[in-house]
């Protein structure tokens, strides 16, 4: 098939757009998406300062990437959960990738902040990491932001990503992440930054082959928590709808973005600083350092005490 721009030999199928493009005009294809989702999504205002959150795999690479060439003043977060067998390499990655755009790199460690990593932590605590990392990261995430000036927090959930959690809320019915869900999350409070998802017009296989056309040097192992997640199971349903019907991921993000305002909008979240690390919550110790104080309870308990 030929490119639909130039008329060249088209090197991908885009089936949810009908067209075909060649290398160079796929690639042009992705920043302008990314750009039509700043514009759209109104994620970006001059002069901010822009933290992106790094993991090391495809998306966030991408993400970083494709801001830095649209322009934008971007700095990279990478936080280190301590997954036993699996953070080394990913910080290994996101150090050389930063290192190479000479991009600023700062590295946060749930080691250094709760003296245990995620993979002990949930072990003990007989909770599933995911769960637990989810939260703790974003903990970390807000924190470091607000403490070092960033106005915006970039994180790399493409359109797979968040039509698998829209999925799983309508389904659900959860009404209240539905009237949150969307690719910019103002700041609730002044000590907080807003957060954006640029990538939410592209789907995974196109973020796949932006990093692979640009040879990104991403990490390809997965986490090893991230197995039986009910967010790969809602993944796995929609491709199936979207191989049937192209196109159908696209429009099933886009139209609930244009009818969100019918979910009622929370309450305003009354804030106040936890009596432990003095970041924002809605109680008075905030639920991080609440995990972390139950963790060194019963890490430091008589083993006898614990069997009664």
């Amino acid at each position: 098939m030929k490119c639909k721009i130039c008329k060249e030999k088209s090197l991908i199928r885009l089936r949810a757009h009908n067209i075909s493009l060649c290398k160079d005009h796929f690639l042009s294809f992705v920043l302008d998406r990314v750009q039509k989702a700043i514009r759209t999504y109104q994620l970006f205002a001059v002069g901010e300062r822009i933290l992106v959150a790094i993991s090391g795999g495809k998306d966030s690479l991408a993400l970083f990437e494709i801001l830095q060439r649209l322009g934008y003043p971007v700095e990279g977060l990478h936080v280190d959960m301590g997954i036993e067998g699996f953070s080394d390499q990913a910080i290994d990655t996101v150090a050389h990738f930063l290192t190479d755009r000479r991009a600023p790199f700062h590295l946060y460690s749930l080691l250094d902040v709760a003296g245990v990593g995620i993979t002990r932590m949930a072990s003990r605590l007989k909770r599933p990491p995911c769960t637990l990392c989810g939260m703790m990261r974003r903990y970390l995430m807000n924190r470091f932001a607000w403490e070092h000036g960033f106005s915006s927090l970039a994180t790399g959930h493409n359109l797979d990503d968040e039509g698998a959690t829209l999925l799983g809320n309508t389904t659900n019915w959860h009404v209240g992440y539905l009237a949150k869900q969307a690719p910019l999350l103002p700041a609730s409070h002044p000590r907080l930054v807003k957060k954006v998802k640029p990538l939410v017009l592209l789907s995974e296989r196109e973020v796949l082959a932006y990093s692979i056309l640009r040879e990104l040097p991403y990490q390809e192992e997965r986490c090893p928590h991230a197995r039986g997640a009910t967010s790969v199971k809602n993944k796995i349903a929609l491709n199936l709808i979207e191989y049937h019907s192209p196109g159908t991921k696209i429009r099933f993000y886009q139209e609930f973005q244009k009818n969100r305002t019918i979910f009622s909008q929370p309450e305003p979240t009354h804030h106040q600083s936890c009596s432990v690390c003095g970041f924002l919550t809605t109680r008075e110790k905030c639920q991080f350092c609440t995990i972390v104080q139950r963790f060194h309870d019963l890490d430091s308990a008589p083993s006898d005490s614990l069997a009664m």
